[in-house]
Formats: C-alpha cells, sequence, structure tokens
C-alpha cells in the first residue's frame, strides 16, 4: 500500500515523520544502531512477518536510512547498515528512549537500558542549540514564522 505523501505540509517534522513510516521502522532503527544488520536477525528480534520487514527495509533503503551490502553471493545475501542520514536519527531514537524510561518503561526490570559510557548513568536524552550549546525546553523555543501571525508564542504557552 502506497504511504500517504506529507509534502504538501511542508514541514520538517511532517517529513521527518513520513521517513520515520511507522513503529516497525523505529524498531528496525533501534535493532540497526545496536548492530543488527541481517534480514533473519530483524526477523529473530523483532518477530516481524518477513513480508512486512522486507517492505520496511526496501523503503528504509529507499529513503537512504540503510544501504545494503552484499554478504553472500550464492544465493545473494545482503546486510543493511546505517547511512549517515540514518545515523543523523539517533538523537531522534535517544529522545523517544528516554521518553519512555519516563512514561513507559518496561513492566520486567531487566530490560535493555541505554548506559552514556562517560558517566556510567542511564542515558537521559535533552535537546541542546547546535549553535550555543544551550538546552532546548518548551519555554526557550518558537516557531517562525508561526501558523497564523496572531499567535507568536512559545511552544510553553502553546501548551498552556
Amino acid at each position: 500500500m502506497p504511504r500517504k505523501s506529507l509534502a504538501h505540509l511542508e514541514c520538517s517534522v511532517a517529513n521527518t515523520a513520513q521517513v520515520m513510516g511507522d513503529t516497525w521502522t523505529v524498531l528496525i532503527l533501534r535493532d540497526a544502531f545496536q548492530g543488527v544488520r541481517r534480514f533473519d536477525h530483524f526477523v529473530e528480534r523483532l518477530g516481524i512477518a518477513r513480508n512486512t520487514l522486507a517492505d520496511r527495509l526496501e523503503r528504509m533503503v529507499a529513503d537512504g536510512l540503510l544501504r545494503t551490502e552484499v554478504y553472500q553471493e550464492h544465493p545473494p545475501r545482503h546486510e543493511y547498515r546505517l547511512t549517515d542520514k540514518g545515523r543523523d536519527l539517533f538523537d531522534v531514537l535517544m529522545t523517544l528512549w528516554s521518553f519512555g524510561e519516563k512514561w513507559n518503561p518496561p513492566s520486567i526490570t531487566d530490560y535493555q537500558k541505554a548506559i552514556h559510557l562517560e558517566c556510567g548513568n542511564k542515558a537521559d536524552a535533552v535537546a541542546h542549540c547546535g549553535h550555543c550549546g544551550g538546552r532546548l525546553t518548551r519555554r526557550n523555543v518558537v516557531i517562525e514564522p508561526p501558523v497564523d501571525p496572531s499567535l507568536t508564542v512559545t511552544m510553553l504557552e502553546s501548551t498552556v
């Protein structure tokens, strides 16, 4: 089934949501960041139907998130490796991970956790400005131009 284009929205969030696709795409990315590269390993770890996985991997390659690399000639078999574009989604994935740790942690106690190697603690992703390094919050970010010029507000004001 073809995906509906969100291009008419002219929005970076919509464009990224289009690339991220669905739950399976996010989980494939999670596993790719953990070193999973082969089709059968994705199937085994995710419990995903083979046709669904094949579709998602094809889309992710077409969207430039993954590239294929032949590891066996007969029969031909490929590994799926993150591209620079795919690796740039690391911050997005870590933000989802941090959100999940806070609001939707697994019910079991021995689940995978993201550990920051420099301090040894569970990672807590936060957004920072790429120019000055300051932390981005709802209180200090405004989206320009606004959807409606009469609605120039910070992200916090829009959620109150």
